[in-house]
């Protein structure tokens, strides 16, 4: 028998008569740079966690790798065992923050590779992700434990195709138990003007996962976090679907299929006589609210207006005045050396930047790429191909340095929107960004996310909490 217990979002606690296993603990508000938190809301009574003979760590999102959390059960003596097995990605920059973070005994998973841990197997699953455009290119796993008896799956948030469910299939049979993906998120839509819709071919993708896999037993896995509270207007815009949504629609596509809700402190107990879940029991987790009506997905309703999160007028007027420099003194010269300065005045676009401070009205600039030699311009010029909006508080932060693109597209303080065209007589011609896969966001290609934006994110996390009381 293995035993699971939901303690919040991916974060669950296997058990089986000899091994615990710990997935992707993420335990303190707030997580994701602060933006988001646990949802429904939970009571986890740390002390009470039975002590913990593998951490599981599926990949470097930070729902999933919490940097905060991870400090605490290194410098904890009792909730991981002196010779607790890591078992993480090829991820350069997660194997770096795991040392710097002084993990040991860090087990790096390859696909399908089994891994005997006292009395269970666990193997990693792999994910299509690298192999997919719109997806993040750092390695995941997903997660197969067996116990010589039944089999427990995690997607977590790995894409699979008919090959990978085939040789789980082929491992162990049936699978018993699988915690699987039920809502594509739409986070970063409402800052790049993207559509509000539920992914319909990705949703079915989700569904189609769970037909093939035909699993006994089927829990919606992940995905229980919001917006905090500062940035509630995003929850409507964000989730798309509900776990209620999901098994309604998973009872109709596969009709014979067991499956349940499962929220945190809900105990799945499983058995080669089938899955039973005992709600609540857990005694050292459970629900604090269910607070779920603030993901509920409604993308028309209010939304706040941008404003600085810098309080302090002589502050914000500080910013203000490093970012004059930068807007009309460097921003230029960096978007000369950026991949799509020739693109930009191909197509002759006019970009405007508004940067908001405490006040309603906004700072705004130009550039038109149109002119022979393009420069920066005070005020609008009647018409936008490219629109960037951000707080001041924010492009000050890219400035100096302090902060990265997961954080400022997804906070509300930053927008875009283009509509790149151009005419000739008789002749119209647009650009389409999405086809070409291509970044036409000036700030963006000012402030490129690259691996060493990645990178600082996470050593910030560590330098705030390594050895910290």
């Amino acid at each position: 028998m293995i035993r699971t217990t939901l303690i919040g979002h991916a974060c669950l606690l296997i058990q089986s008569k000899e091994t615990t296993i710990l997935t992707d603990p993420v335990w303190f508000d707030y997580l994701w740079e602060e933006i988001n938190t646990l949802c429904p809301s939970i009571v986890l009574e740390k002390d009470k966690i039975p002590p913990v003979d593998v951490l599981n760590l599926s990949h470097r999102h930070q729902d999933h790798f919490d940097v905060h959390t991870l400090a605490y059960l290194k410098r904890n003596d009792r909730i991981l065992k002196p010779d607790v097995t890591i078992l993480a990605p090829q991820d350069d920059i997660l194997l770096d923050i795991l040392k710097e973070l002084e993990f040991e005994n860090v087990h790096v998973v390859s696909d399908f590779e089994p891994i005997q841990i006292k009395d269970v197997t666990i193997t990693a699953t792999p994910s299509r992700n690298q192999a997919s455009t719109s997806q993040d290119y750092f390695p995941e796993h997903g997660l197969l434990v067996n116990d010589g008896e039944v089999t427990l799956w995690n997607q977590v948030d790995t894409i699979v195709d008919p090959d990978i469910v085939e040789h789980i299939c082929s491992l162990y049979g049936q699978v018993d138990m699988a915690h699987g993906r039920f809502v594509p998120l739409l986070e970063g839509n409402f800052a790049y003007n993207k559509p509000f819709v539920l992914p319909f071919n990705e949703y079915c993708s989700f569904l189609n996962v769970m037909k093939a896999l035909n699993p006994k037993f089927v829990v919606p896995g992940s995905a229980a976090f919001r917006y905090r509270d500062e940035f509630n207007y995003l929850n409507a815009y964000t989730f798309p679907t509900t776990q209620e949504q999901y098994l309604r629609d998973l009872k109709a596509f596969c009709p014979e299929m067991a499956a349940s809700m499962f929220l945190s402190g809900d105990v799945a107990h499983i058995e080669t006589s089938g899955v039973r879940i005992e709600k609540q029991s857990s005694n050292f987790v459970r629900v604090r609210e269910d607070d779920s009506q603030k993901v509920i997905f409604k993308p028309v309703m209010e939304v706040a207006p941008i404003r600085t999160q810098t309080s302090d007028p002589k502050q914000v007027e500080q910013e203000f005045i490093a970012i004059r420099d930068f807007v009309e003194n460097q921003l230029l010269d960096r978007l000369k050396k950026a991949d799509m300065w020739n693109g930009w005045k191909e197509w002759q676009v006019c970009y405007q930047l508004e940067v908001f401070g405490q006040e309603k009205e906004p700072e705004v600039w130009s550039i038109d790429f149109g002119l022979p030699e393009p420069e920066v311009q005070k005020g609008d010029l009647g018409k936008i191909n490219v629109f960037e909006a951000i707080a001041s508080s924010e492009l000050h932060a890219l400035i100096e340095k302090r902060t990265s693109w997961d954080y400022v597209a997804l906070c509300g303080n930053y927008r875009t929107f283009n509509n790149i065209y151009r005419v000739t007589e008789g002749n119209f011609e647009y650009y389409s960004s999405e086809k070409l896969n291509q970044v036409v966001e000036p700030l963006m290609e000012a402030f490129p996310a690259t691996l060493e934006m990645d990178r600082e994110k996470f050593m910030k996390d560590v330098r705030r909490w390594k050895n910290k009381a």
